[in-house]
């Protein structure tokens, strides 16, 4: 019995536990005070909930409960003679300090505060002042809910470094008094910037990891969209917020068919499209859709998702419209200029225009600092070299690939890809 109401608390907590640190964050303007209060509601449920089952509106039980905890802290402070005003606290906090029933947390009328603590969190919790590391650590604490344990098996790093990040983090916040709210004017795009790198960053560890023995570590991918999907619903009108979601959404369509029962990697053109998840392909082009309705010239999320779209609406690899495909990246490279869009527009033009054309581009990013221990760069020039029929130069490529490689399964890969090329020769 015990074990299923944990269960459910579990669930419960994954689910509210941001809107909670988010609301308490409001009220106390410190997201490591917030966190801690937070973490007590959740204790209380583990101690009450056994006892006395699951409530009718367990997010909202914990809710009240958080906030009461919140509401004895400030109270504590106040008591330790600092003043109201001081503590610049919103008028809910205020009004709560006098009336403390509050259990009606969750009712209709306060999902729109709700909405506004969350986007304070999610820009708080991304904020530039902290490095990369930094930000997605506590992102997924904060936002996703995730224990430092399971963030720390996520990335496969040891627990107590993921822990020190997000102490780090929130006595960096605290220190540089970071306000607790949503930027306005020119630096809401800067943030918001932050906000979709931190969320990509995640998805990307998950679809493709950088190191250990899986390619892929699911959970984290549609980690990142659960987080994509909640800052679309409380920023309706970002289109690249929309255009992430749905670059996401398509590319998760693919997870079920980018293994084989062993775990190997199946690439693009090999994949099985029946295994793709159409739902989620639906759900992505309707958030493409919502991009390009909000007009503007389409940011980078939103080019990678109608890149992602081609290849979601192509019923077979050789339907797929590769010359749009290299136009679309000709507009990503004018939007975001980078290495790895060059290497990315290499592959589109060599399937739309020839491997020569690709291998052009290819070689011309050969002295690229940045490429230089990036296995893809190999990767991409020994394909083309492949379909040229060089099969030795090739072959020396995926070697290379292999070699710079940090994930396993990658290394398989690209390894069994140069032994073909020997067997090719012969």
């Amino acid at each position: 019995m015990h074990s299923a109401t944990h269960q459910a608390i579990a669930a419960v907590w994954r689910i509210e536990s941001a809107k909670i640190v988010a609301t308490i964050a409001r009220m106390t303007r410190d997201i490591g005070v917030a966190e801690e209060l937070a973490q007590d509601a959740l204790v209380a449920a583990l101690e009450h909930w056994p006892r006395e089952g699951v409530p009718d509106k367990p997010g909202a039980w914990l809710m009240t409960t958080g906030k009461r905890r919140a509401l004895d802290h400030l109270r504590h402070r106040k008591m330790q003679g600092e003043k109201l005003e001081e503590l610049g606290l919103d008028l809910e906090a205020q009004e709560a300090l006098v009336v403390p029933d509050f259990v009606d947390a969750l009712d209709a009328a306060r999902q729109d505060d709700i909405g506004d603590d969350l986007l304070r969190l999610i820009f708080t919790a991304c904020h530039p002042i902290l490095s990369t590391e930094a930000r997605v650590a506590l992102t997924l604490k904060l936002l996703g809910g995730l224990t430092t344990h399971e963030i720390a098996r996520a990335y496969l790093v040891p627990e107590a470094t993921i822990a020190q990040r997000i102490v780090r983090a929130k006595r960096t916040l605290s220190e540089a008094r970071v306000p607790y709210e949503v930027p306005r004017g020119p630096d809401l795009a800067e943030r918001l910037a932050s906000v979709l790198e931190v969320i990509y960053l995640v998805f990307n560890e998950g679809y493709t990891a950088t190191a250990g023995e899986d390619w892929m570590r699911p959970a984290l991918a549609q980690e990142a969209v659960r987080l994509g999907r909640m800052l679309a619903e409380i920023a309706p009108q970002a289109s690249e917020v929309h255009g992430l979601v749905a670059l996401m959404e398509l590319q998760s369509s693919r997870l079920a068919a980018r293994t084989d029962a062993q775990g190997r990697p199946i690439l693009l053109t090999d994949q099985d499209r029946g295994r793709w998840d159409h739902l989620l392909i639906r759900r992505g082009l309707a958030a493409l859709e919502r991009a390009e309705a909000l007009g503007g010239t389409l940011g980078i999320y939103a080019l990678q998702a109608a890149i992602a779209a081609c290849h979601a609406r192509a019923p077979t690899a050789e339907q797929t419209d590769w010359q749009r495909i290299a136009a679309l990246y000709d507009a990503l490279a004018q939007v975001a200029p980078s290495p790895v869009v060059e290497l990315n527009r290499a592959v589109a033009v060599g399937m739309a225009f020839g491997p020569a054309a690709g291998l052009e581009i290819i070689d011309a990013l050969q002295g690229d600092k940045s490429l230089r221990n990036y296995q893809w760069l190999p990767s991409v020039r020994g394909d083309l070299l492949a379909k040229l029929g060089r099969h030795a130069e090739a072959r020396e490529e995926f070697l290379r690939a292999a070699q710079l490689a940090g994930n396993a399964r990658e290394r398989e890969l690209l390894t069994a890809r140069a032994d073909a090329m020997t067997a090719a020769r012969n």
